[in-house]
């Protein structure tokens, strides 16, 4: 089976593209094109994946960089391939060859790019990172290496959706304590229950500082399980692990 790569015009200039779960070489629950190591896949399998990522992208598996991703705010300004211990959530470059990648199952994969800076990022935003700020984290890193923000285009790839995106009352109350207005991304559930727009929210924080182009694929992770990974349904089902989708960007 072939890889299936989602891609938006709004980045049209890079090599780029959110990976769906098709083409891959595990099995299981990680049936498809997993791409995480950190899950309990084969470390062999994982690697095969990773390197029919890298060559739809044509670059060494080597120039395929991410980092250990941790939910946090902090981004990176990166030259060539890391170490696997470096965490962080975002990553910036304005080095051609290099392919930027963020692993998510649920979360948002945000790609970046100041085409006329010859700049690009990635960024792996769930709900903390993207309410601590990850987005403007590595916008900023994009800045040191000669982005401007008005010339970014930002694509949030697929997402878990509002409508399976269900959370109870001291999630809401972490969103109204950093900013009351927060309230407008919650809509009401069961009982106590609400429901939390991700790719709404991480849109809005994108705009507030300044990114003109900003869009959402508008995939969403937990409904369409032929095509993507996702934590909250594998926790539903009651599986033992669950997958981790790719998305990546190159000069």
């Amino acid at each position: 089976m072939t890889l299936e790569i989602i891609t938006d015009p709004a980045l049209k200039g890079t090599t780029h593209g959110f990976f769906t779960r098709a083409g891959g070489a595990s099995s299981g629950v990680f049936k498809g094109l997993n791409c995480g190591y950190g899950s309990s896949d084969q470390h062999d399998i994982v690697s095969i994946n990773r390197e029919r990522v890298a060559k739809a992208l044509n670059v060494q598996p080597d120039r395929l960089v991410g980092v250990h991703q941790i939910h946090s705010a902090d981004a990176i300004s990166v030259t060539g391939p890391l170490g696997t211990t470096i965490k962080a959530d975002g990553l910036a470059t304005a080095t051609p060859g290099v392919a930027l990648s963020v692993l998510t199952a649920d979360c948002q994969p945000v790609l970046f790019a100041d085409q006329k800076a010859g700049v690009i990022g990635a960024a792996h935003a769930g709900w903390k990172g993207a309410l601590d700020g990850v987005l403007e984290a590595t916008i900023k890193q994009m800045e040191t290496l000669g982005a401007a923000r008005a010339n970014i285009a930002a694509v949030i790839g697929p997402s878990i959706s509002q409508r399976n995106y269900e959370v109870g009352p001291e999630f809401l109350d972490q969103f109204l304590q950093a900013d009351p207005t927060y309230s407008r991304f919650f809509a009401g559930g069961s009982g106590d229950r609400m429901h939390f727009d991700l790719p709404a929210f991480g849109l809005y924080r994108l705009r507030q500082i300044g990114v003109r182009s900003a869009t959402w694929t508008r995939h969403c992770t937990y409904a369409d399980p032929d095509r993507f990974f996702s934590y909250r349904r594998s926790v539903h089902k009651k599986e033992a692990d669950y997958g981790r989708l790719i998305a990546a960007i190159r000069l």
